[in-house]
């Protein structure tokens, strides 16, 4: 018995040592990262000592606010096709949370829900906007309705993309990233390895619609991944159950404000059943499935998804924007 013990052992070590020598990626460089993926767009906020937030403010700027917070492992280049397509009509805000995109380690260690909460209010305080539509995908539309309940007075109206929240929903085919996240001696290798190729098949198994996949996406979401402080906050964030937060009906109902519900009916990550669940929690919202789309609608059909967004909000009674 404590032979096979030792072989096993041997033969984990082994196979951790392939995996690191097969897939070991340093943190990239972040003056490079931000040369690549910074824009004249690109501006950062000192909200707190070490903590420097990554954000744009494009747009109409005089006009109907529009704030987008992107899910788990991506960044504020999810909405650039929304930002294209609406950016004529609508001021928008979006952003790297903390753990993300340019944004990169938070010195408070805070990766959890509530404290992206504080970050966004904190941003907006100091561009001085008390009042906006607030939308998220995935983990990021689950900060949209928490802060929805915490700030109800400076939320217009409220957009769910494939939002997080729904209790207990079973994924269906995980993307790899996300399954290596959840093995407790692999997940502890990912501050060091990260092959390209589990980026590629992780978004594959995201996005239903394979033809908006391209090696230019895939290295984005690759190489932010190793901007520094990123891999270290995905590890946090993926160790602490707390830092995902669980809605539940009577809770949400307390939402008020206008809500729009998008979801891809192909969805492996959140299931659509919780686009249903999410709308029966709020009756006063309007819920659009896609056919054959994925977690990440505004990437798969942005046309089609920012489209649906205009013409909702056109249908909105407007509260004139204080800047």
């Amino acid at each position: 018995m404590l032979r096979l013990i030792k072989w096993l052992i041997i033969l984990m070590l082994a196979a951790l040592a392939a995996l690191f020598f097969w897939g070991y990626a340093p943190d990239a460089d972040a003056a490079r990262m931000e040369r690549k993926y910074g824009s004249n767009a690109s501006r950062f906020a000192e909200l707190e000592p070490g903590l420097r937030l990554h954000y744009r403010d494009e747009g109409k700027l005089d006009g109907r606010v529009l704030v987008l917070i992107h899910g788990s492992n991506a960044s504020l280049h999810t909405w650039e096709p929304w930002v294209k397509a609406l950016g004529s009509d609508y001021r928008i805000i979006s952003l790297d949370l903390p753990g993300h995109g340019l944004t990169g380690r938070n010195p408070s260690g805070s990766y959890d829900n509530a404290s992206y909460v504080s970050v966004v209010d904190r941003l907006l305080t100091k561009l001085n906007v008390d009042n906006a539509v607030i939308g998220g995908n995935s983990m990021g539309g689950g900060v949209s309705w928490l802060y929805a309940l915490e700030h109800p007075e400076k939320v217009e109206a409220l957009l769910l993309i494939d939002a997080s929240g729904q209790p207990h929903a079973k994924s269906g085919e995980l993307p790899l990233g996300f399954k290596l996240m959840r093995m407790p001696v692999i997940k502890e290798a990912v501050r060091f390895i990260a092959p390209r190729s589990i980026f590629e098949s992780s978004i594959k198994t995201s996005m239903s619609v394979q033809s908006k996949i391209d090696d230019k996406l895939v290295d984005r979401y690759w190489e932010l991944n190793r901007y520094p402080g990123n891999r270290e906050a995905t590890m946090l964030r993926f160790s602490s159950p707390k830092n995902m937060t669980s809605g539940t009906k009577e809770r949400l109902s307390a939402i008020k404000a206008p809500v729009l519900i998008l979801w891809g009916a192909e969805d492996n990550l959140i299931p659509v059943t919780a686009a249903k669940w999410f709308a029966e929690a709020m009756p006063q919202a309007k819920l659009i499935i896609y056919p054959n789309v994925g977690h990440i609608p505004m990437e798969e059909i942005p046309e089609k998804s920012a489209n649906d967004v205009k013409v909702w909000l056109e249908g909105l009674a407007v509260k004139s924007p204080k800047v």
